[in-house]
């Protein structure tokens, strides 16, 4: 006889009491990656019923975003994702007020690309993980480099440092995290728990030192916060005396930092046992509060530093990496890769006439249209016959050193 196949993992959330209706008063969204689970995740306010809406999209390996306006930037295995969000203000399209078209796909290789953001004139910088530096977008290279830490000797393929945080300020990179100062192939391993520092690009200085796997560095309000996730700690740097100042514990291994107003919202993930967590201090503080790690959100509040909400994930999604609030947007969702949806997204662009999005329910999709047509014709559905579908293959991926 042979035994029932267990259930699929599946996505469940809980929330704290007044989550939803804080996330509602807030006037946006939360957007969330997960590389082991390979998802996107929008937490949302559905406006008809007040109830949390969640819309996830798969994507392999997702890791650092980034959002500037109607844009949305998410980093891949070895792509970085460019999305547009094609409503207009006002405008909604089965239930979503924001849905993010992919326009944009730049091959970088697997650079282990974390942190992202957009600078004052558009362009799309990250950490380079694998190459321990600041990196931005090229379009005709993998990456171009931009600035590495002053402990790193040259440019390598070895993640050195593990530089994964990338703090932006008034449109420029301002600050970096990394795990170690380690100027040999992978020797951030054995700097994980106190030897985490935070760098001032500019300077090439610095500004803190004895972190345990920092993360998540961000400018905001004219501070300087960052995680020091091996101990569970939210916390802001001191840059006048150097200091981590610990702001709240947090019951996981954190990740991904955002802020809506005097709130930050902290992304946690439960440790996996492996190498690279085993042994750190977080573990001795969750056994000693009886606690076991989550996987989640965090909401403190910067005035009190009290965890104001939260929201906990369970089932399939057990990591976390970035956090991203998403304003004025309260249920966006997207257009992914793994049905035909993605063939029927046409839009025009206007040449300089406005453009209207029409939505279409059913097998049709989002069309943008001038003003000036009174109707248009969607795409129809089709089948893709099996001798049309992409062959999968076994190619080399070929590096080109920027």
């Amino acid at each position: 006889m042979t035994s029932a196949p267990s259930p699929a993992p599946k996505l469940e959330l809980l929330t704290s009491r007044q989550f939803v209706s804080w996330l509602r008063e807030t006037g946006g969204s939360i957007a969330l990656s997960t590389y082991h689970s390979g998802k996107v995740l929008f937490v949302g306010t559905n406006a008809g019923t007040d109830r949390i809406s969640v819309f996830e999209r798969s994507l392999e390996r997702p890791m650092g975003m980034a959002v500037s306006g109607n844009r949305l930037a998410i980093a891949s295995l070895y792509q970085v994702y460019t999305f547009i969000d094609a409503l207009g203000d006002g405008e909604t399209a089965r239930g979503a007020d924001a849905v993010y078209v992919p326009q944009v796909s730049h091959f970088t290789g697997d650079l282990d690309v974390h942190d992202m953001g957009y600078t004052s004139d558009g362009r799309l910088v990250f950490a380079n993980t694998l190459f321990s530096c600041i990196a931005e977008i090229s379009e005709t290279h993998s990456f171009k480099p931009l600035w590495k830490p002053r402990f790193i000797s040259r440019l390598a393929a070895e993640d050195r440092c593990h530089l994964n945080g990338l703090a932006m300020k008034d449109g420029r990179p301002a600050y970096v995290t990394t795990v170690g100062k380690g100027d040999v192939a992978d020797s951030w391993r054995d700097a994980r728990v106190s030897g985490g520092v935070v760098v001032d690009v500019e300077s090439s200085e610095i500004v803190c030192s004895g972190l345990s796997m920092p993360h998540s560095p961000r400018w905001h309000d004219g501070e300087l916060y960052v995680l020091n996730s091996a101990q569970g700690e939210f916390g802001r740097v001191n840059l006048a005396s150097g200091r981590f100042e610990p702001i709240a514990f947090l019951p996981g291994y954190a990740r991904g930092l955002t802020f809506f107003g005097h709130y930050a919202i902290i992304g946690l993930s439960a440790p996996r046992s492996n190498r690279t967590f085993e042994g750190l201090p977080l573990q001795d503080r969750l056994d000693a509060q009886g606690m076991s790690p989550r996987c989640g959100l965090q909401v403190v509040d910067l005035r009190t530093g009290d965890v104001a909400h939260w929201l906990t994930i369970e089932g399939i999604v057990t990591e976390l990496y970035d956090v991203i609030a998403l304003s004025r947007r309260r249920s966006p969702s997207m257009i992914g890769f793994k049905t035909d949806e993605i063939r029927r997204v046409i839009s025009m662009d206007g040449k300089g006439a406005p453009i209207e999005v029409a939505t279409v329910l059913g097998p049709q999709a989002i069309v943008g249209i001038p003003r000036s047509y009174d109707r248009f014709r969607p795409l129809p559905a089709q089948k893709q016959s099996a001798s049309r579908r992409p062959q999968n293959g076994s190619h080399p991926l070929t590096w080109l050193e920027a």
